[in-house]
């Protein structure tokens, strides 16, 4: 199985061994959308959701999440993030919020989980905190948008250095 780390020679799925590998500041950065209807992200936008402030509590889910990447994600490896954003674009004329993660550190393997997580967390709390305003909501386009460091260097989405 030539290529796939997490698979072992016998098709197992094993953690990768990162101890040989070198130390590098790595980054990752990733992004998705939540679809709804225009009247919630009005409430969202002006912070009258019922529930709360949707944004501030969807970005501490994000940060929590991403440092919680491990305990989701089997074969992650346990990483000592030193940075995590989550920041948010509310594009009303799009019907949607997009939400970005983006978080940093110096190790041995990369983040790009961390960041996807990040993401797919902040987004669900968004959702749990509108749901009784929009059960259409949407959840879409969660992808990697680019990463620094390590043996493969970098990688941008839409190929910029």
């Amino acid at each position: 199985m030539d290529g796939l780390t997490h698979i072992d020679d016998k098709g197992n799925a094993v953690m990768v061994d990162v101890t040989e590998k070198a130390i590098t500041v790595r980054t990752a950065k990733a992004s998705g959308i939540i679809r709804m209807k225009e009247e919630v992200i009005t409430a969202v936008a002006e912070g009258s959701v019922p529930k709360g402030d949707v944004l501030a509590t969807a970005r501490i889910a994000g940060i929590m999440a991403a440092k919680r990447t491990p305990d989701l994600i089997p074969l992650c490896h346990p990483l000592l993030l030193t940075q995590v954003k989550v920041e948010f674009e509310v594009l009303k004329d799009e019907g949607c919020i997009r939400c970005e993660c983006s978080v940093r550190l110096e190790g041995k393997t990369g983040a790009e989980m961390e960041a996807l997580t990040g993401v797919s967390a902040a987004l669900l709390t968004v959702y749990d905190m509108c749901k009784a305003m929009d059960k259409t909501m949407e959840i879409d386009d969660i992808r990697l948008e680019e990463k620094t460091g390590g043996k493969s260097g970098h990688y941008n989405r839409n190929g910029e250095k």
